[in-house]
């Protein structure tokens, strides 16, 4: 149920998203200011927010807040479809935001609850619909758009509110366990997890690696092969290739790794691929097979990671407070990657500029082999091995 639940949410979520910059500038006609604030306050209401729901999820139970933010997704993109003015936008940007943050902490705790000791493998299913509802929402999504973007939205709105009901019906409410502390003690002890900081910090840089395939990616294949078709076709290539390789290896990726290392270990070497990925277009910036290779290797580092990531928070977590530190570490993840855009994006100009356009590649590599520098001391001080479950 909660993996079904998370391939029909991206399926909703992306069959939207993907085109919502265009229809802000293309039949609304705002100016890119106004753009940059509709988008931006979407991802500032998740990000931020996500401490918030995590602390809610623990409070009130998965259940609850996971139909409270499908409820919430599907009044904002209705709003979406139905408003034209900057200042509703704003609101209804935000809502949809939100309502991720209300879920996705809540739906990742509940699937750690569900799964117990076969953790990593069902965090590596639960990757293989992800990327499943990332593939199928822009297909659907181009189709409905090519008609009217609002009917997208209108579309969008009720996946969501069928996610809602269903939710209600069919999932079953799991008490929560945890005291009723004050926000403010929850949110210490989750602040004073020294190794859960540590790792929350290094694992940054491999979020910020893994956006680079919405960023930095589409960027090269813009300047590879303009912005006409022969552009749009290579952004394509590079977001199938990667959306093809996790539906296809994620399960058989994440076995072998296991049988043979331990997590951290798993952790370190994934985020090794991470960093080498970004080698093909430091050696051959304009090539587009160069760009294809990093896209695949990208691809595969994130396999390698994500399932033994997730297990991770939860390990450090001592099976405590489990939402709160989902919360707490994608909050700290999206602050990273916020950052870490901005200056991507400033080096890549910088560089083309002074005429060294691989100079922010490179920069990116030495990122991720600090990372996995980091990973690796982390595990050899035992600093990510289970820590007993609180009382």
């Amino acid at each position: 149920m909660l993996l079904v639940n998370q391939f029909t949410i991206n399926v909703g979520f992306y069959m939207l998203m993907p085109y919502l910059a265009g229809y802000l500038a293309g039949p609304l006609g705002l100016a890119g200011w106004a753009i940059g604030l509709v988008l931006g306050m979407r991802n500032f209401s998740q990000q931020g927010m996500f401490l918030l729901g995590g602390t809610l999820a623990d409070r009130f139970g998965y259940k609850p807040l996971i139909v409270a933010g499908c409820l919430l997704r599907t009044a904002g993109f209705l709003l979406l479809g139905m408003v034209d003015s900057l200042p509703t936008l704003v609101v209804a940007s935000a809502a949809t935001g939100f309502a991720g943050a209300l879920f996705n902490p809540a739906v990742r705790a509940y699937l750690a609850a569900d799964a117990g000791a076969r953790r990593v493998a069902a965090f590596s299913l639960f990757n293989v619909f992800y990327q499943g509802g990332i593939l199928a929402g822009p297909l659907v999504g181009l189709a409905l758009t090519a008609v009217d973007f609002r009917l997208t939205c209108l579309a969008a709105a009720a996946v969501f509110a069928a996610l809602t009901v269903l939710q209600i019906r069919a999932l079953p409410h799991r008490p929560t366990t945890e005291g009723r502390r004050s926000v403010l003690t929850d949110w210490r002890v989750v602040a004073t997890n020294r190794p859960f900081l540590l790792f929350a910090l290094v694992m940054i840089g491999s979020n910020v690696l893994s956006f680079q395939v919405y960023l930095a990616l589409p960027l090269q294949a813009k300047e590879i092969a303009g912005s006409g078709a022969a552009g749009t076709a290579l952004v394509t290539a590079l977001f199938v290739v990667s959306g093809l390789l996790a539906i296809a290896g994620q399960l058989r990726i994440t076995e072998w790794a296991r049988e043979r290392w331990q997590p951290g270990r798993c952790l370190a070497i994934g985020m090794t691929i991470l960093a080498v990925a970004f080698l093909p277009p430091t050696l051959a910036t304009g090539s587009a097979t160069a760009l294809v290779l990093a896209a695949t290797l990208l691809s595969l580092g994130t396999l390698v990671v994500f399932p033994f990531e997730m297990d991770t928070i939860i390990r450090l977590s001592g099976n405590h407070l489990v939402a709160t530190h989902y919360g707490f570490y994608n909050t700290v993840v999206g602050v990273g990657i916020m950052a870490g855009n901005l200056f991507t994006g400033t080096v890549f100009d910088l560089a083309r500029d002074a005429g060294m356009p691989q100079l922010p590649w490179a920069g990116l590599a030495l990122i991720g082999l600090v990372c996995a520098l980091g990973l690796h001391l982390l595990e050899r001080t035992q600093a990510l091995s289970p820590v007993p479950a609180a009382a």
